[in-house]
């Protein structure tokens, strides 16, 4: 018997959040993750929308992004299935994203996540958000990578990070992959952790880290991508 419409749904919205974990694991290795997106578009819009896309927003997009008329437009259809009133909400971003994390606690790392997606801070993550930052994520340049990740480290938007921000987004991450998942090589706490790639970046001791300064020093320092990465054990 075929799956129901909910499970079908499901699936594919668990593609992209797991699509997304993967993109985010290899932000800081530069890594492109374009193949992943060639796979998954045969499989996002396999159930067809009866709404279209408007040409206001096509052309936004085929300008914004690096994807051509016929990829944006089978993004739009799978995420109109996923997403009927084109609003991915909250709780279904962190449903699904926990579900790729059994060991650990997804949820604030799922806010931080969320919240870099929603730019216009409305809620929720229409198509054009969730399109832009699926394009930078998996086939933007080394610094427009970094600009995204710094917009998720800076939590209250200031324009600088501080050490507080850095530890709490370093926190999450541990509690997402789980305490018997993450490596912690020299360090013994998430705090030791952030506050060694604080130091790292806060090269003029000023207490605060600006965009700038993130994305030259993770451009020059590669041991900075190993401490942003935590391994599994």
């Amino acid at each position: 018997m075929g799956r129901g419409v909910s499970e079908f749904k499901a699936s594919k919205v668990s593609i992209f959040i797991l699509s997304l974990r993967y993109r985010l694991s290899l932000l800081w290795r530069y890594c492109s993750s374009s193949s992943c997106i060639s796979n998954l578009l045969p499989i996002m819009g396999q159930k067809g929308s009866k709404d279209r896309l408007s040409k206001q927003d096509l052309d936004f997009l085929k300008t914004s992004t690096r994807y051509d008329e016929n990829t944006i437009k089978e993004w739009y259809k799978g995420f109109k299935c996923d997403c009927p009133d084109g609003k991915l909400t909250p709780d279904s971003f962190m449903q699904i994203y926990s579900k790729c994390f059994p060991s650990g606690n997804a949820n604030e790392f799922c806010d931080h996540v969320f919240r870099t997606f929603d730019t216009d801070k409305n809620g929720f993550i229409d198509f054009k958000e969730f399109l832009l930052a699926i394009d930078v994520t998996s086939s933007g340049c080394p610094e427009e990578k970094l600009n995204w990740a710094f917009s998720m480290y800076d939590v209250d938007g200031n324009g600088h990070i501080d050490l507080a921000e850095m530890t709490k987004i370093v926190k999450s991450i541990y509690n997402m992959m789980g305490p018997n998942q993450v490596n912690m090589d020299n360090f013994e706490t998430p705090e030791a952790r952030a506050e060694g790639i604080f130091k790292r970046m806060d090269v003029n001791a000023d207490g605060r880290v600006t965009r700038q300064e993130f994305v030259r020093c993770c451009l020059e320092d590669q041991k900075l991508i190993e401490l942003l990465t935590p391994r599994a054990s």
